[in-house]
């Protein structure tokens, strides 16, 4: 029996070093005030996208939750409004997985917004939110690069944000988010042609959000308990996006990786400048700007 109740207690100990140390992550500390400001977060109805809708909410920022189920989105736009006081807290639909839900978005976005200061891509998709935004900056005759990993989706894309707004001055550039050498070799080519590119990766760490509700029951029996023990809340796995969507003074860092709410250096390989200059140039032929 004591020796049951010493190793009980050794593995508590561990746990609670463990939360310490590896689990327990920084948190965000800008104060900054977002009054004035709107902000979009996709994938804002559940998980780490709520936790950091709320977050922006608290600071005054009008949050507009970009989702794809209404009722989930709703009943979080309910209680974004309720915890953080704020009314400026609204559900407009997005499919990601469709376009014709974008341009549906981007037209009822323009009618009823005059500005977008923040754009949180919280939730995946092959379409993307950036074609919204995109269809919004062309139209008010900005030069715009779409920055995406499927030359051929980009260039369906083009021609519908040209046929839509008439503006000729719209680009793709190969961009993929999966890749730290993607990443780097396109800030760097960008920022040759360009004046300015605010772009920070974050890491959000391992966090027990609800993507387990898409798995079969045996394997909710061991992913459970696991996550409920060693996996991030949602509000700490948003602290990293929280700290590279309102910190002030990083703009310097635009390109850089980020985890725990602190610049990461990345591995050898993804400093790699041949493989990076090749992937470039890959891009630019593929692409037909070279």
């Amino acid at each position: 029996m004591f020796t049951v109740l010493l190793i009980c207690g050794g593995l508590v100990a561990f746990y609670l070093l463990l939360y310490v140390t590896v689990l327990r992550l920084p948190k965000c500390q800008s104060t900054t005030k977002l009054h004035g400001k709107t902000v979009i977060v996709t994938g804002a109805n559940t998980g780490i996208g709520k936790a950091t809708a709320l977050d922006l909410a608290k600071r005054g920022a009008r949050v507009i939750l970009a989702c794809r189920d209404e009722s989930r989105a709703q009943a979080a736009v309910t209680d974004i409004q309720r915890e953080s006081g704020n009314k400026e807290v609204l559900y407009m639909h997005l499919d990601l997985a469709s376009l014709k839900s974008v341009r549906s978005f981007a037209e009822n976005f323009l009618k009823k917004e005059s500005r977008l200061d923040i754009l949180i891509s919280n939730a995946g998709g092959n379409t993307g939110i950036g074609k919204a935004t995109a269809l919004d900056l062309a139209g008010r005759g900005v030069r715009v690069i779409l920055a995406c990993r499927n030359q051929k989706k980009a260039e369906a894309a083009i021609n519908d944000i040209k046929k839509a707004t008439g503006s000729n001055d719209i680009l793709f550039m190969e961009l993929d988010l999966g890749s730290l050498k993607s990443v780097r070799a396109f800030v760097e080519n960008f920022l040759k042609s360009e004046s300015r590119l605010d772009l920070l990766i974050n890491n959000a760490g391992i966090v027990k959000t609800e993507l387990s509700r898409h798995v079969s029951l045996w394997q909710k029996v061991f992913i459970e308990p696991v996550a409920r023990l060693l996996f991030l809340d949602p509000k700490t796995g948003a602290q990293t996006t929280l700290h590279c969507a309102v910190q002030e003074g990083i703009e310097h860092l635009s390109g850089r990786y980020f985890s725990c709410c602190a610049v990461e250096e990345v591995g050898a390989k993804a400093k790699d400048d041949a493989v990076a200059k090749k992937l470039w140039e890959v891009s630019e032929r593929l692409s037909g700007l070279s």
